[in-house]
């Protein structure tokens, strides 16, 4: 293979595999937020604020990978 071809296959990787686990940690943190406040909806204000952190928090992780991805498509 070419370097090129290797380097963005790189690329497609580092994005494709950085995205999988904040997608399904995020689908899990959704699905546990809903069963609290199906259980407890008086909770609702901090479930809420705690499950919008959580998920920004793992958002970072998949945006890091897609910076990573971009460098690796860009090296020379």
């Amino acid at each position: 293979m070419e370097a090129d071809a290797m380097r963005m296959l790189a690329a497609g990787l580092a994005i494709g595999l950085g995205a999988l686990g904040p997608g399904i940690g995020i689908g899990i943190l959704g699905y546990g937020a809903m069963q609290g406040l199906a259980r407890n909806p008086e909770a609702r204000g901090p479930i809420m604020t705690n499950m919008i952190l959580a998920i920004a928090m793992a958002e970072a992780i998949a945006i890091y990978a897609l910076i990573v991805a971009i460098i690796l498509a860009m090296i020379a």
